[in-house]
């Protein structure tokens, strides 16, 4: 029986990359405000830099990538020195811009009476910054009390002696997949889940017996690799 039902973040709860956009248009005007030499700087080298960076330090806590692609960026226009602020306005900005997307506050009210309802990232979108606070039995973080990151089994085992989250055997979860990369949602329990018969919840990537961090389409995962860990 179905007992768990454990959401991966980004992009599959919250509408991550308009946050991600605002917080680098932000950068971008601190850099020319500080600089003239920043006047030829683009946005979309901003955003090639995560992705360069991402590709050398994935392993890493997203918080070090991320400043890692700031100060990259920063170098660009001679501003090597305004990391620190320049990280907490990318921060502060990308935080006040990221919300759920509109069907999923309704989604887990649905759920919640039946299912015991978890978090998982591996990003930077703790939940309570997130328009989710409160939402969940359990929320976890890669890095955090030495969970390594997804697909790593022990994240999924919830770090507590091969038991998963709240104490519960973790073969009786399932991890609910970036919705972007299933294609287009039917719209069952708010849109974020495929009830099963006779009414069962979101149409969750994984398997009965264990949980596994779930499949993408070959040919979005990219894109929702680097929106989902920002």
């Amino acid at each position: 029986m179905l007992t768990h039902v454990v959401f991966d973040a980004d992009e599959t709860l919250i509408d991550l990359r308009p946050a991600v956009t605002g917080g680098l248009v932000a950068v971008l005007e601190e850099m020319r405000r500080l600089t003239p030499a920043a006047a030829g700087v683009s946005l979309a080298e901003l955003e090639s830099d995560w992705h360069a960076v991402f590709a050398a330090m994935s392993a890493v806590p997203v918080m070090e990538i991320r400043r890692a692609a700031l100060a990259r960026s920063l170098a660009r226009a001679g501003l090597d020195a305004h990391l620190d602020d320049v990280a907490a306005l990318f921060f502060a900005r990308r935080f006040a811009l990221t919300r759920p997307f509109p069907d999923v506050l309704p989604a887990l009210t649905a759920l919640r009476g039946r299912y015991t309802l978890g978090y998982a990232t591996n990003g930077n979108s703790r939940a309570e910054r997130c328009g989710l606070a409160g939402e969940f039995a359990f929320e976890l973080y890669a890095h955090e009390n030495g969970l390594p990151k997804k697909p790593a089994p022990e994240f999924f085992r919830g770090g507590r002696g091969g038991r998963g989250a709240g104490g519960a055997d973790p073969v009786r979860r399932r991890l609910a997949q970036p919705r972007r990369a299933r294609g287009p949602a039917r719209r069952a329990a708010g849109g974020l889940a495929q009830p099963p018969r006779p009414a069962p919840p979101a149409r969750c990537a994984g398997r009965r017996r264990g949980l596994h961090p779930g499949r993408r389409a070959g040919r979005d995962r990219p894109a929702l690799r680097r929106a989902g860990d920002e």
